[in-house]
């Protein structure tokens, strides 16, 4: 689930309107469990991690400020706790006694990632480029342009290595639990030379995580949620044209062309590609089209070299 899921831009971010936002979430995730499906749910954190290191700033000669890591669990835990009430409360009105559970969950990552050395994650509100530059100045935050959306605050965001709770999920799942998992790309950590894990500042590109954590549990499908109902080439502009299907070296082909933004859709292109090039079926839609998507009626399809795309997806 995409960060629009549960908070839209320019959207206040208080919890009566991500709860209704989740809620809508909710509304279709069930139709997918009714439908016989297996879910495991990622979602992001992009405006909830922002917002709590905004918190901090202000409150910090009251209250000493946490670490980015620290700042991703907490999201972790009350989008995951939003999800896994409304999901569970869904289910219970449709007549089905499904468990949902949500996970706390870290990520491995190299701690020579050279992310760290080049923030690019966009995270919390969207500014105008007098106020980015302001808060610039005055913060010494790093903002860039989002996707023509607006300014925001950009931190380091490394590839993940590996999920290590990918063992409790499949052990959930074999107990018949609908899990949420890497929330917000999951919890940075670097594994030590003594083989114990410490936290690390960062935010991990939930798209990145979701497509890792599917590769670790034997995923069948990797359905990525977001608020177009296709990937389009040539996005915004007058001949703009969805994809119906892509395979990872025609995908490559476009974003090499420079249509997917880097903020925007060009992660979510990214892993799609990188999950079906591990043999898997990975599909874009928009979050209501879920369940149209997964039946092959909507959405951009990202399939094997070997399966046969359309004629018309290039």
């Amino acid at each position: 689930m995409g960060g629009n899921a549960i908070l839209q831009p320019k959207q206040e971010a208080t919890y009566a309107n991500q709860l209704a936002n989740v809620q809508r979430s909710c509304t279709v995730l069930a139709r997918l469990v009714e439908r016989g499906h297996r879910l495991v749910i990622t979602h992001g954190n992009g405006p909830q991690v922002g917002n709590l290191l905004r918190q901090q700033e202000e409150a910090q000669a009251v209250v000493p400020p946490l670490p980015l890591d620290v700042c991703t669990a907490q999201s972790q835990g009350f989008i995951g706790f939003m999800i896994q009430q409304l999901l569970r409360n869904e289910l219970a009105s449709g007549g089905s006694g499904r468990s949902v559970v949500s996970l706390i969950t870290r990520v491995e990552v190299s701690p020579d990632d050279p992310a760290f050395g080049n923030p690019s994650k966009p995270i919390g509100s969207f500014y105008t480029e007098e106020e980015a530059k302001r808060l610039m100045s005055e913060k010494g935050w790093q903002l860039k342009p989002d996707a023509n959306r607006g300014w925001r605050r950009v931190v380091p965001s490394p590839r993940p290595q590996a999920i290590v709770e990918a063992d409790v999920v499949r052990q959930l799942l074999e107990l018949n639990q609908i899990v949420i998992a890497c929330g917000g790309g999951g919890i940075p950590v670097v594994r030590q030379k003594d083989g114990i894990y410490a936290g690390i500042e960062a935010v991990i590109d939930k798209d990145f995580s979701s497509c890792r954590l599917a590769r670790e549990i034997q995923a069948d499908v990797l359905l990525i949620l977001t608020d177009v109902e296709h990937v389009y080439a040539d996005y915004g502009r007058p001949d703009q044209r969805p994809l119906a299907s892509l395979t990872p070296s025609s995908a490559v082909e476009y974003m090499e062309e420079g249509h997917f933004s880097q903020g925007s859709m060009r992660p979510k292109v990214e892993a799609a590609a990188s999950f079906a090039a591990q043999g898997g079926t990975a599909i874009i839609c928009s979050l209501d089209q879920a369940d149209l998507a997964l039946a092959g009626l909507a959405g951009t399809r990202f399939v094997p070299e070997t399966a046969e795309a359309p004629s018309d997806s290039r």
